[in-house]
């Protein structure tokens, strides 16, 4: 599992024109599932995200994870995280999760962020539509965690 964790000021997701998401302060998180993940890569990823410590305390440090700051989250599912560019110009999405794994084990990342910040401060993308997503990346703070490789 892979997620992009960027630190915003402001994000949020429209489809078909309508806005379906919308925060100020937070983490605009873009998930990629492959077909190896489990719970497992779940619990990790959500523990990381949650205790980052990427936003700035009254001295300007990034020493503040996203409860102390009573940030938000909108999660967003991105299959193409898991694009190979090894052979050839066209990427391949062969580790991806197909959509119905995908589906069940990204409904089950947002019950975890859920649970753990309040129902009300994690909003979503749609899985499997097209979306427009816009956010300002505030820093810009960008942060790749891969459950596989857990650096």
């Amino acid at each position: 599992m892979r997620a992009v964790i960027q630190r915003v000021s402001r994000a949020s997701v429209e489809v078909d024109r309508s806005m379906i998401a919308s925060i100020s302060k937070g983490f605009m998180i873009l998930i990629g599932i492959e077909h190896e993940d489990s719970h497992a890569d779940i619990d990790w990823i959500k523990s990381k995200a949650i205790k980052l410590r990427i936003f700035d305390d009254e001295d300007g440090k990034m020493n503040l994870d996203i409860n102390q700051i009573q940030g938000d989250v909108i999660l967003v599912s991105q299959f193409t995280l898991h694009a190979s560019c090894k052979k050839g110009n066209r990427p391949s999405f062969i580790k991806a999760a197909k959509p119905v794994m995908a589906e069940k084990l990204f409904n089950k990342m947002v019950s975890e962020f859920r649970m753990e910040l309040g129902e009300n401060r994690v909003q979503t993308g749609q899985f499997g539509a097209m979306m427009d997503v816009d956010f300002v990346n505030d820093g810009p703070v960008t942060i790749l965690l891969d459950s596989k490789v857990k650096e």
